[in-house]
């Protein structure tokens, strides 16, 4: 038995695997078991003649004959899909992107991107998402995105240990700042110090967060008198006095009424960047055109005061 006696529904599978991270994700991604899924791994592992993941307590992670595989995989299947569109008579797409971005992104910077590229390039589709930035890496891993934009805090590691690295760029970089209601007795001054937080009751967030949560490194326990995984509510609990909590730079631009954001100074600095990565090889044309509309709709952030 070789690869080429793989069968479709085991590539699909494995891809959702390895862009989901775990089985028991993919598995309900797809509608499988658990079990199915496993079977249908084993399958193409069979296949294959070598192991493609290494099983782990917190999940799985591609061997690099898995990577190969996965890429591969990704090519076959997407073109079987664009074969499958031209068989049912559908009219053939133009040149489509697909884009990954984590949370917060999709506020400003994507809609300003999207907005002048469709001034610019009409003919390009751009197909976006939003996910947690570790769940981006891993689908452009797996090939089920082409572009992602990544959020990412100090110190700056790259977005994963696999080889080959990611291509990445920085696309902006701001200091975090903090978000407190605009009746509150903070709101009064031009900047905060860091001693001001002290004391203070905070809107967190849920899970493995680069922005918006509780300010990093504050020197007591935190009261954290709600926790909210969506960005628009925690500024919405802001602006009903509920608490404050920390925001990226330049969000000004879609702030709900009653909320002020204002510098911190005092203690480390700290900062946050927003990446654009892909895997380390060239960029079809139409990506590099999304690319560029995002690195220019980065640079109009980095003007704003």
């Amino acid at each position: 038995m070789s690869l080429s006696d793989a069968s479709m529904t085991s590539l699909r599978v494995f891809r959702e695997v390895a862009e989901r991270g775990t089985l028991t994700a993919a598995a309900a991604a797809l509608g499988y078991t658990q079990s199915a899924v496993s079977r249908q791994i084993a399958s193409l592992e069979r296949a294959a003649g070598t192991p493609l993941l290494e099983r782990r307590r917190d999940g799985v992670r591609l061997t690099p004959a898995g990577q190969l595989v996965v890429r591969r995989a990704a090519d076959v299947l997407d073109r079987l899909d664009a074969t499958a569109r031209e068989l049912a008579g559908l009219p053939g797409e133009g040149a489509t992107v697909r884009l990954g971005w984590y949370p917060i992104a999709g506020a400003d910077l994507l809609p300003r991107a999207l907005s002048a590229l469709r001034r610019t390039h009409p003919a390009i589709t751009v197909v976006s998402r939003e996910g947690r930035t570790p769940a981006l890496v891993r689908a452009l891993r797996a090939g089920t995105i082409d572009l992602a934009l990544l959020a990412s805090a100090p110190p700056f590691r790259p977005p994963d240990t696999e080889t080959p690295a990611l291509a990445v760029r920085t696309l902006t970089e701001r200091s975090l700042r903090v978000a407190v209601p605009a009746d509150h007795p903070l709101a009064r001054q031009d900047y905060l110090d860091v001693t001001d937080l002290r004391g203070q009751r905070w809107i967190g967030g849920s899970g493995d967060e680069y922005v918006m949560g509780v300010w990093p490194g504050l020197d007591e326990r935190p009261e954290i008198a709600h926790t909210a995984r969506d960005w628009l509510a925690k500024l919405h609990l802001v602006a009903a006095g509920c608490g404050i909590t920390t925001v990226p730079g330049a969000i000004e631009s879609v702030l709900p009424p009653g909320v002020r954001v204002l510098p911190v100074r005092g203690g480390p600095g700290e900062r946050r960047r927003v990446l654009l990565a892909h895997l380390p090889r060239p960029l079809p044309e139409a990506a590099v055109r999304v690319a560029a509309a995002l690195r220019s709709a980065a640079l109009e952030t980095d003007r704003r005061p």
